[in-house]
């Protein structure tokens, strides 16, 4: 069985139209799109969709063939479930509950929730309690949706090891919260990749597949905007470690097309790269 293949919504074009998303992913071989819902006005303005605007995106993934099967929702950076203001921490679960009837209304099974208890103020056991109180939350009402919720592996310190995710695991004992490993933020902080994946093998969800250059004592590393073959990732080995141990679940193609001079030929590059090193761990591709 072929494991499927997404794409994050934003390695296409900004101005493109929904129904060019899904297009042009169904033409560069695409099984789904992993919608973003950050933390800009903009994206986070989807969340009040109305119905019609929903019907119009269904509609739109019934002609093309392509769904939308996870959601990246990164709004908690700009509102984070951790934050020292119960004004902000309440913000932070509405606008939670309304990404998960989006998620219920268009089909999407994932939400990956950054792993971040705090972004822009400094981290403290306060905020880390306050976290923990939101994720029990927020997994009551995903479980109410039948929406599962997955953190992922991050790019500081907070949450970056599958192991840590862990605690969270056992803390908030919920069936609606897994994990989705970022495998390139897991390399980068120099993780035993192999262990942390054996650790969270049976609460893995989806694999987010970046490059990424590694954290070093005088370099703090780079989670974004490295092209596929540039990087410091071995993603042979880490497919192999995840061939051994079954992983069934969904790949997802991260990656910014904003900073691309023409997006589509480097998106059409990096599959062929990545769908190559699958296929040599034996993964169908």
């Amino acid at each position: 069985m072929k494991n499927l293949l997404g794409l994050y919504e934003k390695a296409l074009p900004q101005s493109m139209s929904w129904p060019e998303k899904f297009q042009t992913a169904k033409e560069l071989g695409f099984d789904f799109i992993e919608i973003s819902v950050d933390e800009s006005d903009e994206r986070l303005a989807r969340l009040e969709w109305s119905f019609e605007e929903r019907e119009a995106i269904r509609q739109a993934m019934r002609e093309s063939g392509v769904s939308l099967r996870s959601m990246c929702f990164s709004g908690h950076r700009r509102y984070p479930l951790g934050s020292r203001d119960a004004k902000t921490r309440r913000l932070a679960l509405e606008l939670m509950e309304k990404a998960i009837r989006l998620a219920a209304d268009l089909g999407i099974r994932v939400i990956q929730l950054a792993g971040y208890d705090v972004y822009y103020e400094p981290s403290g056991q306060d905020t880390k309690e306050n976290f923990i109180a939101g994720l029990k939350a927020c997994a009551a009402m995903a479980a109410r949706e039948q929406v599962m919720l997955a953190i992922e592996i991050m790019d500081t310190p907070f949450l970056n090891s599958i192991t840590k995710y862990l605690e969270y695991d056992r803390l908030i004992d919920s069936p609606w919260l897994a994990v989705y490993p970022d495998i390139g933020n897991l390399n980068a902080w120099g993780n035993d990749v192999k262990a942390e994946l054996q650790k969270g093998r049976n609460r893995i969800v989806a694999v987010h597949v970046k490059e990424t250059k590694n954290v070093t004592d005088d370099y703090g590393g780079q989670f974004r905007d490295v092209l596929f073959g540039q990087g410091d990732m071995d993603f042979a080995a880490i497919f192999r470690d995840l061939k051994e141990l079954a992983y069934e679940g969904p790949f997802v193609l991260e990656m910014w097309g904003d900073k691309i001079a023409e997006p589509l030929p480097e998106i059409r590059r990096s599959k062929e790269f990545i769908e190559t090193l699958l296929s040599q761990a034996g993964f169908e591709a």
